[in-house]
């Protein structure tokens, strides 16, 4: 059978039934029953692109398999996956064995697509990270990365809803910036540098709060993250860092700088606090400079649009060409409509 990934199975389960192999890492594997009363194991799966929840029955054959899955195995599934309309992705005629080394090595590095977008994200990111004009700006993202990369290219983007993946915050920012560097020039006033680092830095407080380990894909909780939320921490790194990055020899060169260092250090702050648009989404002040208002829009944008493209592979069909509600989208899916393709003759 092939093997496949999540987002494989989950597209093309839709289509019917689909025999294939899976290579997953275990989250939980947890007893429970519908309101009938009917029995089933479900068990939380990830890999290196997505999650998903599979249920099996009791009448299965190797449901009594689920009890010796333990979270944190690293397994491959083999059988007959189906979208039910209700319970969502199901597994017949099943059979699971533990992954060598090697595979799990395989499953941890992700498919070669992603492993090539991420790094490509990653490149991107790192040389417009260089290309910053104002070097106080420079050398602050230059010792963020220096200290935090690894860290950094373990990040997912979100718990749940966008780039919800190892690597995923990697992707959103690097893609962040291709906006910004589209639509700097098409309003002067915006100050590129002091955006391109605010792109940098305004989800660097996920470092703690959606972290992933080397070893697996399950996301832990961590205090820091808990207690603080990504915004705070991500004020108080910017400003440890910019405290040792003041205190290097490179920094006595910047005197006579303008605008003024201290100027330059708030107004980043402000991008940082000011991410989420509205208190009401957890940000602890408005946006109240054009690079502020700019960060927030190109944010939400590119995360609204990774919703949008993730929903389709889950959402259920509620009529022909429309989709059920997937939150936090405001309404149905509705299939998009197809790019004009001109014919040889039109063209």
């Amino acid at each position: 059978m092939e093997l496949l990934t999540i987002s494989d199975v989950r597209r093309c389960a839709h289509k019917g039934p689909l025999s294939a192999r899976i290579h997953v890492q275990v989250s939980a594997a947890e007893a429970k029953s519908t309101r009938e009363g009917k029995p089933y194991c479900e068990l939380a799966l990830a890999d290196a692109c997505d999650r998903m929840l599979l249920r099996v029955w009791s009448d299965h054959s190797d449901y009594r398999a689920c009890e010796s899955l333990q979270a944190s195995d690293f397994v491959e599934l083999n059988g007959e996956f189906a979208q039910h309309q209700q319970f969502g992705l199901e597994a017949k005629q099943w059979k699971v064995r533990a992954l060598t080394s090697e595979e799990v090595s395989d499953l941890l590095s992700g498919p070669p697509e992603l492993r090539a977008k991420q790094s490509a994200d990653w490149n991107h990111l790192t040389a417009r990270v260089s290309a910053i004009g104002d070097p106080r700006l420079r050398e602050l993202s230059a010792a963020f990365l220096g200290e935090f990369g690894e860290r950094f290219r373990r990040t997912a983007g979100a718990r749940s809803y966008h780039h919800a993946r190892r690597g995923g915050l990697v992707e959103h920012t690097a893609q962040m910036m291709r906006v910004a560097e589209q639509v700097a020039p098409l309003y002067p006033q915006l100050n590129l540098d002091l955006l391109i680092a605010g792109i940098l830095f305004h989800d660097a407080g996920k470092l703690w709060e959606n972290h992933l380990p080397e070893t697996g894909f399950t996301m832990g909780f961590d205090e820091r993250g808990e207690l603080m939320g990504h915004i705070s921490i991500g004020l108080e790194l910017v400003n440890s860092l910019w405290r040792k990055v003041q205190a290097s020899d490179v920094a006595k060169t910047w005197s006579g700088l303008s605008p003024a260092s201290e100027d330059v250090r708030l107004h980043l702050l402000h991008l940082i606090g000011a991410h989420h648009g509205e208190p009401q989404f957890g940000s602890p002040v408005s946006p109240k400079t054009p690079e502020a208002m700019a960060l927030n829009y190109i944010d939400n944008m590119d995360a609204r649009l990774e919703m949008f493209a993730a929903g389709y592979l889950v959402a259920k069909p509620i009529a022909e060409r429309i989709y059920d509600r997937v939150r936090p989208l405001p309404g149905n899916l509705v299939k998009p409509l197809d790019k004009f393709a001109a014919r040889p003759e039109q063209a």
